[in-house]
């Protein structure tokens, strides 16, 4: 019993430490998406291991009434499903700043948020990254500048590898 525990135990180990052999070394570009109005934030990518990797994003959101800039860092466990392709998960959090004008009305200030990660992403034979995920923000230290402190942040990504 104890051969088949160890042995279960390798391959498991095995598996999980070969799976995410497709990660770049580091990626960078961009990640356009819609929470609290269109934008885009530079993202950048750097593997940590086989199977993780940090994520950074300085981003920008803009809206009628509303702009925003934020700093989003991610931790990332990465999963591989066939060649190139690969579905990941990580948590992280945040800061911005924003600003609102609407018919002499205007206000401003700050905030901090803590976040998740999903998403799906592909490799190409040759240095580009596709990637779909879904980042849910809860807003803390927020003040006026959401009407709830819960933000689903749905954005397509396109990254340059490179090692």
């Amino acid at each position: 019993m104890k051969k088949v525990i160890v042995s279960a135990v390798l391959f498991v180990g095995a598996v999980l430490s070969s799976q995410a052999q497709d990660i770049s070394k580091n990626s960078i570009g961009l990640r356009l998406g819609d929470n609290d109005g269109f934008g885009a934030e530079i993202s950048y990518q750097r593997r940590l291991t086989p199977i993780n990797r940090l994520e950074f994003d300085l981003g920008w959101r803009n809206s009628d009434e509303v702009d925003a800039i934020k700093l989003a860092g991610m931790y990332q466990w990465v999963w591989n499903i066939d060649k190139g392709l690969n579905w990941y998960a990580g948590a992280g959090g945040g800061i911005g700043s924003w600003s609102y004008s609407n018919e002499g009305e205007s206000n401003d200030g700050t905030f901090v948020f803590i976040s998740g990660n999903l998403g799906i992403e592909y490799q190409f034979d040759f240095p580009l990254q596709l990637t779909l995920d879904v980042r849910p923000e809860i807003y803390l230290l927020s003040g006026d500048y959401r009407e709830t402190n819960f933000g689903p942040d749905l954005a397509l990504g396109i990254r340059y590898r490179f090692d």
